[in-house]
């Protein structure tokens, strides 16, 4: 069933055009022009240089059988949170990705994904980075209701063996909500979450050969503005977008220098966001409390990090969210040469775990 989704009128300054839509696709990463995205536990791959969207099978994982069974269905794999989650491609062309209850990896040429790391706090972290060096680093994400201490992982051979990079001691945060590699300063951006001190924006160092994570210092903490998940760096800085139930949501763009501006505000709370040329994207998902009221997702786009519009919206489907998961846009990470945007809805009325393309005009 075709993407019910309100576009934004002709009169806005970025314009989208649907080409393509895909059903029980889960758009994941970009590797310049090629998209990798997951139906189930298979990997798939286009070519968007292509003269036309052709999906091929790059691998498989061999999850349990009842888990296997369970993905096939959509509102299964919703309500127990199967497939693959996370997606990172190295320079080597190695794939990481994240699924419940691992890491998984693939190496060249090989067309089945085994497990490096079994996770025994929460089910899979919510993101994992790659650095052009090579090295890979990833973040706990679980419940914490103790706030026991927190690890950063990474690995130097392609996601064969890890070990901890960096602790926060107990008490510190809650758990880790992403990490970005920013080119320009060759340094990660760690974001944590989720109450009072906890939520933080994070500077790290690395060095290659060494496995711990060197000068790690707060930028921003303190309050859930400082609560986020999205995060785009550029030349100028990073834009990100706040990630809390309990306050309004905004866009923001914090420059080199440290400055930080309001750039514009958001329905809900915000957990994705990518950049496609000089254009950038933050999507919001429906998490209903006593300030998100709406039951829509939006997808907000700017075409010079100044000006932002609400591009698409979607409507939040009949299922419980306690169960079968909030409304919500995912998109994929990575380096995208392409002037196409993908995007995964979910949770979404006549448009559940759809992925769209959409053709980018400025």
């Amino acid at each position: 069933m075709a993407t019910q989704a309100k576009i934004a009128p002709p009169e806005a300054s970025l314009q989208l055009t649907k080409v393509a839509a895909f059903l029980k696709m889960r758009a994941l990463a970009w590797d310049e022009n090629l998209l990798y995205a997951s139906r189930g536990y298979e990997l798939l791959c286009a070519d968007f240089n292509a003269p036309s969207i052709h999906w091929q099978s790059v691998a498989h994982y061999g999850p349990a059988w009842w888990r296997n069974l369970r993905s096939r269905s959509r509102l299964s794999s919703r309500l127990f949170r199967d497939g693959f989650h996370a997606l990172a491609v190295l320079p080597s062309k190695h794939l990481i990705a994240a699924v419940p209850g691992g890491i998984v990896t693939l190496a060249p040429g090989e067309s089945k994904f085994r497990v490096t790391h079994k996770i025994t706090r929460g089910t899979r972290p919510l993101h994992i980075t790659a650095t052009p060096q090579g090295q890979l680093y990833w973040g706990e994400y679980f419940d914490n209701p103790p706030r026991d201490e927190v690890h950063i992982y990474t690995s130097a051979n392609h996601g064969s063996t890890w070990q901890i990079a960096y602790i926060f001691p107990k008490g510190a945060v809650r758990h880790v909500h992403n990490i970005i590699y920013d080119e320009w300063e060759n340094c990660l951006w760690i974001l944590t979450g989720d109450n009072g001190s906890e939520c933080r924006i994070l500077k790290a160092n690395f060095d290659l050969g060494c496995v711990d994570l060197t000068r790690v210092e707060t930028v921003l903490a303190g309050n859930q503005q400082a609560r986020a998940v999205a995060c785009i760096p550029t030349k100028e800085g990073l834009y990100f977008s706040s990630d809390t139930p309990l306050e309004s949501n905004y866009i923001y763009f914090l420059d080199r220098r440290g400055n930080l501006t309001k750039l514009d505000g958001l329905p809900t709370s915000s957990i994705y966001g990518c950049r496609v040329g000089n254009s950038f994207f933050f999507s919001t998902m429906v998490e209903p409390s006593n300030t998100n009221r709406t039951q829509e997702s939006h997808l907000y786009g700017s075409s010079d990090g100044s000006q932002w519009q609400s591009l698409l919206n979607w409507r939040k489907d009949r299922w419980p969210m306690r169960f079968f998961q909030y409304g919500n846009v995912f998109l994929p990470v990575g380096n995208n040469t392409t002037n196409f945007l993908a995007l995964t809805t979910i949770a979404i009325k006549n448009a559940d775990l759809e992925t769209s393309i959409w053709k980018i005009h400025t």
